[in-house]
């Protein structure tokens, strides 16, 4: 509670899923939550959650990828609460497919400019309109300690058949790096968490065949909870000397 009672967090993505999860997990322990995404029903449903536990959520439509809406959004954020402490830099989006897929020496089909763009613009685009405007409330609203915490991948690496998503995760990846460099000397951290495979919808979606060979793969033998992500948000709050790095919660599938 010392750590984050009365903390003012910002989680994008929040209307289900992991940011649901991450936001849910922090009302526990008394942060005040700013909840951002496109899903107003999935919002609503988070706000009881968090409301339930005694604290205070405020629900933001917004689309991340649209400058003006943050600008606007983190701006109303700081008029509702006074200021920003953190941000989780959670929400994103995958459209996967070969980026040239080719048959019998034929091209049969290619990513398309769209599909790569729709996926950077939602996970690195919106993810940079965030921290932009979080820092900027952080410095100007006076937080001692302000955190950034961005939700990347395992596929920073690489992953077949994802070069939307592995560019857009890789990049989160590096600028996060930098924001640890620029912003260390006003007391703000950054930090990457990259989730292995985590028990989500997009998971509970596949045949239970293929969760059991995925789960093979994995050392632990086991897929992950969303809960695993929310306590690594939480470690990275509490130990206020983690930054630039990235915490991986993969059960070790990249050992």
């Amino acid at each position: 509670m010392e750590v984050f009672g009365n903390k003012v967090v910002v989680v994008t993505g929040a209307g289900r899923g992991i940011g649901r999860g991450i936001a849910c997990r922090l009302a526990t322990l008394g942060a005040q939550l700013a909840i951002l995404d496109l899903d107003e029903s999935g919002m609503r449903e988070t706000v009881k959650l968090i409301e339930a536990e005694g604290v205070t959520a405020i629900a933001y439509k917004c689309d991340i990828t649209n400058e003006d809406e943050v600008v606007t959004t983190f701006r109303n954020i700081v008029t509702d609460f006074g200021r920003v402490d953190g941000l989780v830099n959670n929400a994103g989006t995958i459209r996967d497919g070969l980026m040239v897929k080719a048959k019998g020496g034929k091209v049969v089909s290619k990513l398309s400019l769209d599909d790569f763009e729709f996926v950077l613009g939602v996970c690195l685009r919106g993810a940079f309109l965030c921290a932009r405007e979080g820092v900027s409330s952080m410095i100007e609203s006076g937080c001692e300690a302000g955190v950034i915490i961005n939700i990347s991948s395992g596929a920073f690496r690489g992953n077949f058949g994802q070069t939307n998503y592995s560019a857009a995760k890789a990049g989160l990846v590096a600028m996060s790096r930098v924001w640890a460099k620029e912003y260390g000397r006003f007391n703000i951290r950054s930090m990457i968490i990259a989730p292995g495979a985590v028990e989500t919808d997009l998971l509970r979606s596949m045949s239970a065949d293929s969760l059991t060979a995925l789960a093979a793969t994995i050392p632990l033998r086991r897929i992950g909870q969303i809960e695993n992500i929310a306590q690594a948000v939480v470690q990275i709050f509490e130990n206020d000397y983690l930054t630039g790095s990235i915490l991986e919660v993969n059960g070790g599938m990249t050992v």
